[in-house]
């Protein structure tokens, strides 16, 4: 079969084009909660309904078409979905309501969530299990970017103008990458024909993939994994302002830091992996991880200098762990299964995110002072879960035992 004219590293860069696109459009909505709350005329609640739409409805939408995601052309798939979450984004800018904003936050999240899967997918098939961490790497660079440059570029265009401008900004980003995707991506569509081998039903074959007991742990091993950084996540923020003494107009920082980071230092966790093992990198990443995760969640205040300096290596060794991760994932079921495996993937790990979310608002009070109180409990619940997640990594196995075939040629662009 003749391999796409681009290569390998080109297409990770474009698929990590649209991994930048998804999570520039998920968080830049977090630091615009005083902005929206203000100019929708709504409150705390009503706001975290908008920030939940995204990965609730990722989820849901995920477990429905997780049983056709291998029936079909992986790159006709990615193009549709993405063109729904452009339009998505499109619409957020339009919104002029807390409702019309509700939906349209929805519909980013439903056809967001499909791409996302898909695009793990295609690394999983166009990458070999030898190089299959540094592929990861590269699109894992996407969420250190858009941390690093795009967040912090969105609130500046939603202080100058209006918050809708970085919405405008994501949405037309999306109609150059979308093209992009159109001209460069070929064809992937190997698993259909490792499926045309053992023709059954998609029902049949989601159903079975659903008894894997090792398909079974590895979606176990994405919660946990989940769970070890959400705990922590959604309130670190007002954690650094309000108990480290982190200047509120120094946030940007920790975001800036922390995101260049993650972006020099994900691609070498990937290479890192693919030479030394995987799980042996990855348990270093989560010991690491760990480590800072009680050092930031056990401190008092201290100088922003020391704030960044911690913030810098949360992100790169709790971010970094991903990246073996996700390694690991990908390698759990054969290829003709992988499209469904991905999207039960995301589905789990946004509905973890989210439930994760809300234990975290449940333990964590905040005093009389302003200070947030049992934030070092979730630093210990973060430990114990990434500790889990060790453990349940050294017990998914390595089902992928050929090489992913290549791509077909560039040239049979039909959509």
């Amino acid at each position: 079969m003749p391999t796409s004219r681009y290569s390998e590293r080109t297409l990770l860069l474009l698929l990590a084009a649209v991994q930048f696109t998804h999570i520039l459009d998920f968080m830049v909505i977090m630091p615009l909660g005083e902005q929206l709350m203000r100019e929708l005329a709504i409150g705390p609640g009503k706001f975290s309904h908008l920030v939940a739409a995204y990965t609730v409805s990722a989820g849901v939408v995920g477990l429905l078409a997780a049983p056709f995601m291998d029936r079909f052309d992986r790159r006709k798939v990615l193009l549709i979905a993405y063109a729904g979450f452009t339009v998505g984004t499109l619409a957020c800018a339009l919104s002029h309501t807390a409702g019309m904003l509700l939906i349209s936050r929805a519909i980013c999240g439903a056809f967001g969530g499909v791409s996302g899967a898909t695009i793990m997918a295609i690394v999983g098939d166009i990458v070999p299990p030898q190089r299959r961490a540094s592929g990861m790497g590269i699109i894992m660079t996407a969420f250190a970017v858009a941390a690093a440059l795009g967040v912090p570029f969105g609130l500046f265009l939603a202080q100058k103008f209006r918050w809708e401008m970085p919405f405008f900004l994501v949405a037309g980003m999306g109609v150059i990458v979308w093209l992009l995707i159109y001209l460069i991506l070929p064809p992937v569509r190997a698993h259909i024909e490792d499926l045309a081998d053992t023709p059954v039903h998609h029902f049949t074959a989601f159903f079975e993939l659903l008894r894997d007991a090792n398909a079974g742990r590895a979606l176990l091993f994405m919660s946990a994994l989940v769970m070890g950084h959400f705990m922590v996540i959604p309130l670190l923020a007002p954690f650094l302002v309000s108990n480290l003494g982190l200047p509120e107009n120094k946030l940007f920082l920790v975001y800036f830091v922390g995101g260049i980071c993650s972006a020099c230092t994900a691609p070498f966790f990937g290479r890192l992996a693919d030479r030394l093992g995987r799980l042996r990198v990855f348990a270093i990443l989560i010991g690491v991880a760990c480590v800072v995760t009680l050092l930031i969640t056990l401190s008092g205040k201290m100088p922003v200098w020391a704030v960044l300096i911690l913030a810098g290596l949360f992100f790169t060794f709790a971010s970094g762990r991903f990246v073996p991760g996700q390694a690991i994932l990908s390698l759990a079921v054969p290829s003709k299964r992988r499209g469904s495996f991905m999207s039960l993937t995301s589905c789990t790990r946004d509905l973890t995110s989210g439930v994760t979310s809300s234990l975290g608002g449940w333990i964590v009070t905040k005093s009389p002072t302003g200070q947030l109180v049992n934030f070092d409990k979730l630093g210990w619940l973060a430990v114990g879960m990434s500790l889990l997640s060790l453990w349940l990594a050294s017990r998914v196995h390595v089902k992928e035992v050929h090489p992913p075939h290549p791509a077909k040629t560039a040239g049979e662009n039909s959509i």
